[in-house]
């Protein structure tokens, strides 16, 4: 027994809404406090100086100021090294 009918079905059409992620602010931009500066899923850019993480890890401005992108290496638990990506609000 046909378990969909004669005239046949798709199993296709079941495509999610893009989320927005991504980088909203770029260096040297002014920010204003609260103001949203990157939407990311997990930490890939890690909160400075004057900068909040929320929840979902979205990082938003603690203060009014200029957003600024610095690197540095983060040391992991079982010694090995990594660079990442920082970022700051400086007033």
């Amino acid at each position: 027994m046909a378990h969909t009918k004669a005239i046949g079905s798709t199993k296709l059409g079941r495509d999610s809404i893009s989320k927005r992620l991504g980088v909203k602010l770029q260096d040297g931009q002014k920010v204003a406090v609260g103001q949203i500066i990157i939407r990311q899923r997990g930490t890939k850019y890690t909160p400075g100086i004057n900068v909040l993480r929320a929840d979902d890890d979205t990082l938003f401005a603690g203060k009014n100021g200029t957003v600024k992108f610095s690197t540095k290496m983060k040391t992991h638990f079982d010694g090995s090294r990594k660079r990442a990506t920082v970022v700051a609000v400086i007033a």
